[in-house]
């Protein structure tokens, strides 16, 4: 079996390996693949593996060998599932890899706009406190997340990750998923979207990216928050209209906001976030700690030997 991978390099930069993948067959690994190199790079493989290069309905024409895709992370929104269905093409994904990850990079991205540990080190090292007067200083106000409460959009297994740690720092916590029940998770209250906006100091969203929530952060839902609200978002950057956000960042509505995640990434240089006030961005690395890239690996191996064994499992396209 032919095997090409076309972005590799994001999952495999050198740290790991593609041994497990190069045992079910002949495999060619690109670290990157430009739109006009896609078809001439499948040939006529019949396995491709990807984590964000397209596959439409006529990449899907141009390659009919094509009898397996596999997509190296949870979103498979890059590939055209359903046309892929009607051409017999199994699309398997990468499921809960990376919960333990991304919960504790939202917590460090909120941690950072509660204490700016970045920024203070960053004024030690000048000499701020060598020419200081007093034992101590600081340049930014300093939260305490203890008795705030932290609304959660989306409570699936991250957002259940994350109010754990919510919970763990003395926050109250709230949530809103459509299948989300009172009391199903020890601590966390089910509560409508209005409620989550009206309540919390610190809003996180977990939820994936779909007609009805991308854009649910918005200049409307924005008049419903608290003054000063802090919004994290290390799920998808078109889940917040951006142009919003800032406009609420630099009046000062929204207190801070920090996110790992951008409408399009990388982002262009007039994205709105890149110069609004007190908003942190990091470039999509949630994910990406070493012990979530084995997982990650480890599970598109056993997709892979699943399928090459006739019980293809993990497919989204089913």
């Amino acid at each position: 079996m032919k095997i090409v991978i076309l972005d590799g390099y994001t999952e495999n930069p050198g740290d790991l390996s593609w041994e497990g993948i190069e045992k079910l067959g002949s495999l060619t690994v690109y670290d990157r693949t430009p739109q006009d190199l896609i078809v001439e790079r499948i040939g006529d493989a019949e396995a491709v593996i990807l984590n964000k290069v397209p596959i439409t309905r006529e990449t899907l024409d141009a390659c009919p060998n094509i009898k397996y895709i596999g997509v190296l992370a949870t979103g498979y929104n890059v590939v055209d599932v359903v046309a892929a269905k009607e051409k017999g093409v199994i699309v398997s994904n990468i499921p809960a890899y990376g919960t333990t990850a991304v919960a504790q990079l939202t917590f460090a991205l909120l941690l950072e706009i509660c204490h700016h540990v970045g920024a203070h080190s960053d004024a030690v090292k000048k000499g701020d406190w060598v020419n200081c007067e007093d034992f101590c200083f600081w340049n930014y106000p300093l939260i305490e997340l203890a008795g705030k409460t932290m609304g959660i959009i989306g409570i699936g297994r991250i957002g259940q990750e994350v109010a754990k740690l919510a919970n763990a720092f003395g926050m109250e916590v709230c949530a809103y998923g459509p299948r989300y029940k009172e009391d199903t998770i020890s601590g966390v209250k089910s509560v409508s979207l209005d409620e989550l906006f009206a309540r919390s100091d610190v809003i996180s969203l977990h939820c994936p990216l779909f007609d009805e929530t991308k854009g649910i952060i918005n200049k409307e839902s924005i008049k419903k928050m608290k003054d000063g609200v802090m919004i994290l978002n290390s799920s998808r950057g078109a889940l917040i209209v951006e142009e919003d956000l800032k406009a609420a960042l630099d009046s000062g509505k929204v207190g801070y906001a920090a996110v790992d995640v951008l409408s399009v990434e990388p982002p262009k240089a007039d994205n709105p976030l890149l110069s609004a006030k007190n908003c942190l961005i990091t470039p999509h690395i949630a994910w990406a700690p070493i012990e979530a890239r084995i997982r990650l690996m480890n599970i598109a191996v056993s997709n892979l030997e699943a399928f090459v064994a006739g019980t293809p499992k993990n497919v989204v396209n089913g």
